[in-house]
């Protein structure tokens, strides 16, 4: 099974010279590889293949399209990548495989697009002991150094789950079994007055656009965050934090 498991589901890809640098230096990382575009030499391109030496991590040459593609960004890459083991993430379909071992709080992230609002939700629902959260490879915000810098690091140690699309997603938790539940400032019902169950997954949507059509129709509840003061609706950060420590409140 692990070797059938795609490389994109194992690692994180950490891009640019000082993001590469900052995670050869942190010991607590397990650094795979670093590839370095043909060509490309100076100062930092050297400390940065003595750093990998120093921890015997292989160093590879490829071009400089090559390491563009690796890293899928265009424009901040500087030629150089580094995979970094996330030891936690995986594919959402092997979590589901053994209902006995099978996450009972999951987020579901449909559409975010902001880094920083991905990264302060993987901070917030790691320390709240959530189960897993899905972070599908398309339709959300890559986790790139952005989204790690936003996390503090924590998005290397995240419960992450991934799947091609949100909507995958849905499908494979609605069958097996688990409610899905959103967020709506308009919902008759309180999220603080509501029996979950064992299992739930809470869908996290984009402030924009909302909830994509094939999440939407899978969705068995929509639930409120009570608020005060006029305000109608928070940041999806600041939603998910109020859940993600509202379960760890149940849990306690």
């Amino acid at each position: 099974m692990t070797s059938e498991v795609s490389p994109k589901d194992r690692f994180v890809t950490v891009y640019g010279r000082k993001p590469v640098l900052e995670a050869l230096a942190d010991y607590d990382l397990r650094v795979d590889k670093v590839i370095i575009a043909e060509g490309l030499g100076g100062p930092v391109i050297n400390e940065i293949k003595e750093a990998a030496a120093d921890r015997a991590v292989r160093v590879h040459r490829a071009s400089a399209h090559r390491v563009k593609v690796l890293a899928g960004n265009g424009r901040h890459d500087q030629g150089v990548l580094a995979d970094v083991v996330a030891r936690k993430m995986r594919p959402l379909a092997t979590a589901l495989e053994d209902p006995a071992t099978a996450p009972r709080t999951v987020l579901l992230l449909d559409g975010l697009t902001t880094p920083a609002n991905v990264g302060m939700i993987l901070r917030t629902a790691t320390a709240a002991g959530i189960d897993g959260i899905v972070v599908p490879h398309r339709g959300v915000a890559s986790l790139d150094p952005l989204v790690i810098k936003a996390s503090a690091g924590v998005a290397f140690h995240a419960p992450v789950l991934r799947s091609t699309t949100a909507g995958e997603a849905a499908e494979l938790l609605t069958e097996a079994g688990y409610p899905l539940y959103a967020l709506d400032a308009g919902a008759p019902d309180s999220l603080y007055e509501t029996d979950f169950g064992s299992r739930a997954v809470f869908v996290l949507g984009s402030e924009t656009a909302g909830l994509s059509e094939d999440v939407s129709t899978r969705i068995a509840q929509s639930l409120a965050i009570p608020m005060r003061g006029g305000v109608e609706s928070l940041n999806v950060a600041s939603a998910a934090a109020v859940v993600c420590f509202e379960l760890l409140r149940r849990n306690l």
